[in-house]
């Protein structure tokens, strides 16, 4: 079975070629018209499962090829965000460069964009309109605060919905001002979010003939994860607060110090877990306490529990601590950096670390995919390009342009 990352006979075709398409998404076209982040990960999904996607930039490219590290003017994380997709320049300022791209949405299945609502219209590729060429379009619309509402004409970000949504009020410790994660979290939510609804919506198209909009919004995705909050304050008026790295009313449930400084998550969630963690410890006594034997009163006396178990956790290092309570079934992580994620295992065992050559730079390794399909996997047939790489041979093959027309197109500055 493969593993979503290059097989021994995956790299190409024998002629530097990348390997053409497969996976249960092959022969869908889309067209992204995306920037940054939350749309380019949408299609990023849909071509490691087959997907053509073709990537529309304007002659400035992606703000998202500014972000990350570099290596020798090559952008890392763009090898990764925009693997399996073909990318073109075309300036959709002029009209010869929209009606381009409308020409390519005439023979697509889908096109995912997140510009801000009423953009697309002022362009003349709404949906009303494309639609009428393409009565079969999906169009998966990725936006701040949706196509509609007050909000929606608003500039908003991963994090700036995040706050909106509740999320970043429960995010960090309780004695600090709210933490930002360090990583988009809100927007590769939402990607799944809009991945899911293009797959919803194409379902219903076997069924009816037709496209519809599929319309994801960042604040909307970050909110859906407030789900157990929702019905307890209307209900109880419970406001949630930040719990640090603490569970509510559960423990032991942290983060705790080793001896080697480094930190080990334990999560004894119930009453047998915490059973088998006191006698690793060397505690069994603490079964029988009525102070800590159940889960309420354990709950009672949080900042005890962990102090007890912190006592514990700095007289041995994290590996050893790891292995000790693997060996008790506890549940239990140490708190892993990117260093520890390229020796560890359990990602080399899953494909997590796709190493594939570069044009480039040689080699480069990126994140395996995900979900894994036992029969019909997802693969990564190469790197990202770099801007317009593919505009000619787009073109030229998908809208038959003569040489002499994309020249002129060149001279115009419409593409490049």
């Amino acid at each position: 079975m493969q593993t979503g990352q290059y097989g021994a006979g995956d790299r190409d075709d024998g002629n530097g070629a990348a390997a053409a398409p497969s996976g249960p998404l092959t022969g869908y076209r889309v067209i992204e018209l995306c920037s940054t982040i939350a749309g380019p990960v949408c299609t990023r999904l849909m071509a490691d499962f087959g997907a053509d996607v073709i990537k529309v930039e304007p002659p400035e490219g992606d703000a998202v090829r500014n972000m990350g590290h570099h290596d020798d003017g090559e952008s890392l994380y763009c090898a990764s965000l925009l693997r399996n997709k073909r990318t073109v320049c075309i300036d959709l300022k002029q009209a010869e460069g929209r009606a381009l791209v409308r020409e390519l949405i005439r023979g697509a299945d889908f096109v995912v964009e997140n510009f801000r609502p009423g953009a697309l219209e002022r362009l003349g590729l709404g949906y009303e309109e494309l639609s009428r060429d393409n009565p079969r379009l999906i169009m998966v619309r990725i936006s701040g605060y949706g196509q509609d509402g007050p909000y929606s004409r608003l500039p908003g970000y991963g994090a700036i919905c995040e706050a909106v949504a509740g999320v970043r009020h429960l995010t960090g410790d309780p004695d600090r001002p709210p933490a930002r994660v360090a990583l988009a979290t809100t927007d590769y939510l939402t990607a799944v979010y809009a991945a899911f609804g293009a797959l919803l919506a194409l379902e219903q198209r076997h069924r009816s003939g037709r496209g519809q909009v599929v319309d994801t919004a960042l604040y909307e995705a970050a909110f859906s994860m407030m789900e157990s909050f929702v019905p307890t304050y209307p209900r109880l008026g419970v406001v949630p607060q930040r719990q640090g790295p603490r569970l509510m009313n559960t423990a032991p449930n942290s983060l705790y110090r080793t001896r080697d400084d480094s930190y080990v998550l334990l999560a004894a969630n119930n009453d047998a877990i915490f059973g088998r963690l006191a006698r690793a410890m060397g505690h069994a006594e603490w079964i029988g306490d009525p102070r800590y034997a159940t889960q309420i009163e354990r709950g009672k006396r949080i900042d005890e529990m962990d102090a007890m178990v912190e006592a514990w956790t700095r007289e041995h290092d994290a590996a050893d601590i790891v292995q000790c309570m693997h060996d008790a079934e506890v549940p239990v992580a140490k708190v892993y950096t990117i260093a520890d994620i390229f020796a560890d295992p359990q990602f080399a065992a899953r494909g997590m670390l796709a190493k594939l050559p570069h044009p480039r730079l040689g080699e480069v390794t990126l994140p395996g995919v995900v979900p894994r399909l036992s029969d019909t996997p997802g693969v990564i047939r190469e790197p990202g390009h770099r801007l317009g790489e593919d505009t000619d041979t787009v073109l030229a093959q998908t809208l038959g342009l003569s040489v002499e027309r994309r020249q002129a197109l060149r001279a115009a500055g419409v593409i490049r």
